[in-house]
């Protein structure tokens, strides 16, 4: 098969993986309305090109945080890569480093931290539920700095989980061998069907449902890493994250995966930008990102465009390891990157800077 673009590798996944894993990876909550929306709603923004410029420099460098990036394009935090691949997470790490990005690794990871650092090329951020167990919480981020992680990302929607009612389903459960090494003993219950869903009913166990943002000042008292907030796409929680003290956002609804008919992310990244700047913290000081839905490199455009400082993709990367490990999840990074590439000369920009400051005259929604 002749895999030319991100489609194409979801195909070839499916073919590759067993159903559980494939819906595991695949699948949102319940109707799976803001799964596709994610997806639909960029199809709705149309680029309005400049032309007769000279486009023969072309650069996707992008500077966030104390990284300099080669692409804005990161990795977004999924989990049990070991259901795609043996290597797992080592190999989605090697394979962020060698496009020059960073690896947002889950708590959820079947790789311990510590090896998917040594393993990694590049930048590794950790990201963190929160447990209603606070020891453990601490612990969990001592070792993620410990290890050499760079940053911490706090997961904000997920303190109850969305029903995935394919993974009901399926009875989903973690195969034999493969488990949770960042977690404590308890977490291999994930292994063991109860109710439907193993994972399901493991976070409903673990996870603290009374988290709030007095628990962002408690996280930050706990390392001297930046911590990033991922699930916002409310205008006011995006002023309160930058009131927070946290180091930046992610506008994120969980993949879809959380709460059905939430707002497609690039419809929420605009309001989320104004409450931003409703605190006083300009992008720039205060990087704002955004994944969900994210499958083409005219996508990206269009976030950047609108003010988004870089964009996560997740499953994409799941469907790379699944077809050909390392080699496989870093031509998905690489066959975006040259997508972005194009998707900007086209539009007349040479850089991402260019296209942030150019990207209102460069969006067009048609009118309804």
């Amino acid at each position: 098969m002749s895999l030319l673009n991100l489609a194409d590798f979801r195909r070839a996944a499916a073919e590759r993986l067993p159903s559980m894993a494939f819906d595991y990876y695949a699948s949102g909550a319940r109707d799976e309305i803001t799964l596709r929306e994610n997806r639909e709603a960029y199809d709705r923004i149309k680029l309005r090109y400049r032309v007769l410029r000279d486009i023969s420099g072309c650069s996707l460098s992008t500077p966030l945080l104390a990284h300099e990036l080669a692409l804005p394009v990161l990795v977004a935090p999924t989990a049990f890569h070991r259901l795609a691949c043996d290597e797992g997470e080592r190999a989605t790490a090697r394979a962020a480093g060698a496009v020059g990005t960073v690896l947002i690794l889950s708590t959820l990871s079947t790789t311990a931290m510590e090896d998917v650092v040594e393993a990694a090329a590049g930048p590794v951020w950790f990201q963190l539920y929160v447990y209603r167990d606070r020891a453990a919480t601490a612990d969990l981020v001592k070792r993620a700095e410990a290890a050499g992680c760079a940053a911490i990302v706090l997961t904000v929607d997920a303190q109850v989980w969305g029903v995935r009612e394919r993974d009901v389903r399926n009875q989903f459960a973690l195969p034999e061998g493969v488990g949770l090494p960042n977690l404590t003993a308890d977490a291999g219950r994930v292994g063991q069907v109860e109710a439907g869903s193993g994972l399901a009913a493991y976070v409903t166990r673990m996870f603290d449902p009374a988290l709030s943002w007095d628990d962002v000042d408690w996280l930050r008292g706990l390392t001297r890493l930046p911590v990033l907030i991922k699930g916002v796409v409310h205008p006011d929680d995006g002023r309160l994250a930058a009131e927070s003290g946290a180091a930046g956002v992610i506008v994120s609804n969980h993949g879809g995966r959380q709460l059905d008919t939430s707002p497609a992310t690039i419809d929420a990244l605009p309001g989320v930008l104004e409450g931003v700047r409703a605190a006083g913290a300009e992008p720039a000081a205060f990087p704002v990102l955004v994944d969900g839905g994210i499958r083409r490199g005219t996508d990206v455009v269009k976030a950047l465009a609108l003010g988004a400082d870089a964009v996560c993709v997740g499953r994409p990367v799941l469907w790379g390891l699944a077809v050909d490990g390392e080699a496989g999840a870093t031509r998905v990074l690489a066959l975006l990157g040259e997508e972005v590439r194009n998707a900007m000369q086209l539009c007349g920009v040479t850089s991402v800077e260019a296209l942030r400051s150019e990207g209102p005259g460069l969006l067009f929604r048609p009118p309804t």
